[in-house]
């Protein structure tokens, strides 16, 4: 009997455990709300001041209100069909263009895809993190690592940008910060540190690869054959383990994210997105033109300096959030 209520409260505490483990990753309501303010009043807040109060929808009405849309970074063409939906409601009045705007902007996003992070308990698991110079790679895979590692998984770090001078020390140190293994070989093949890598994970039972990539986009075809060569590499290697290819992108770029991640899709097949910086960005708009004109749905976001500041991204929250 005693054995009995002692495997019990051990199951408790397990799951008690995981319950903070899972939170320890997630936003609160309002934290969260917090963390886009700018971006709800510069998508929000602005257009509604300007629409509701008026009595009918017009042309000039619905070009301010597109104008709008497209400076809070939601993207021309999201915009343009955003508006171009609402002409043809014939029987909508302003007042109504909170709920419309919201009703919109959860669908798009929700088309997009599940937010949740692919893992497969058991197996190796290899994340594909690619981006340009500067969006927040190297720190989001220290704040990875740290997540799995918080898990209680076995954590390699993959040091694919290998040409960088600095890239791989700043890599190393994150590493370290975080507890996870590292593969380097500085000026070598960006394909072979992964293939030696994928090799060092299968033969020492690691749970999860993280791959770092360089982001030069300054010669275009040289990147899409580094990261093409890579992508092979996984695929020969491990075929069954690539759980995501993730596009990092820095919130404060706007627009220009969707240029990044046309060029990036080019290159390597994108499942997802991690929006870096968006505490106190004013251009978190972006997150709804990719989920429309990528189909690729946001799953992390950084709001801070800490290791537990890369959060999950909840479409549905996020939406809550920018219309509270």
């Amino acid at each position: 009997m005693f054995d009995f209520f002692k495997k019990k409260q051990q199951e408790n505490t397990s799951q008690e455990q995981e319950t903070e483990k899972k939170n320890l990753f997630s936003l609160t309501f309002e934290s969260l709300k917090k963390t886009i303010e700018k971006t709800s009043e510069s998508l929000v807040g602005n257009i509604v001041q300007k629409v509701e109060q008026e009595e009918e929808f017009d042309e000039f009405i619905l070009d301010d209100m597109e104008e709008l849309l497209i400076k809070a970074d939601l993207g021309v063409n999201t915009a343009s069909l955003v508006v171009d939906k609402l002409r043809k409601k014939n029987n909508m009045k302003p007042s109504q263009v909170k709920e419309y705007l919201q009703n919109e902007f959860s669908e798009i996003l929700e088309s997009a895809g599940n937010n949740n992070l692919s893992y497969k308990d058991n197996e190796l698991n290899i994340y594909f993190i690619v981006g340009v110079n500067g969006a927040g790679k190297t720190t989001l895979i220290g704040k990875l690592a740290h997540r799995f590692k918080t898990q209680g998984k076995k954590v390699l770090v993959a040091a694919g940008d290998t040409f960088r001078a600095a890239a791989e020390e700043q890599l190393n140190i994150w590493s370290k910060r975080a507890g996870a293994d590292i593969v380097r070989n500085d000026g070598a093949d960006p394909a072979s540190v992964v293939y030696d890598a994928i090799q060092k994970a299968k033969n020492e039972n690691y749970d999860v690869i993280l791959v770092d990539t360089a982001g030069r986009l300054q010669n275009k075809f040289n990147l899409m054959q580094e990261l093409s060569k890579i992508k092979n590499v996984i695929d020969k290697n491990a075929p069954e383990s690539l759980r995501e290819s993730i596009l990092v992108l820095d919130a404060n770029t706007g627009q220009n994210g969707l240029s990044q991640a046309k060029v990036f899709t080019e290159c390597v097949n994108l499942t997802s997105v991690a929006l870096t910086k968006l505490d106190g960005s004013a251009k978190g708009g972006i997150i709804i033109a990719i989920a429309k004109e990528m189909n690729l749905p946001v799953k992390l976001i950084g709001v801070g300096e800490k290791m537990e500041d890369l959060k999950d991204f909840n479409s549905q929250e996020f939406v809550k959030a920018l219309f509270a």
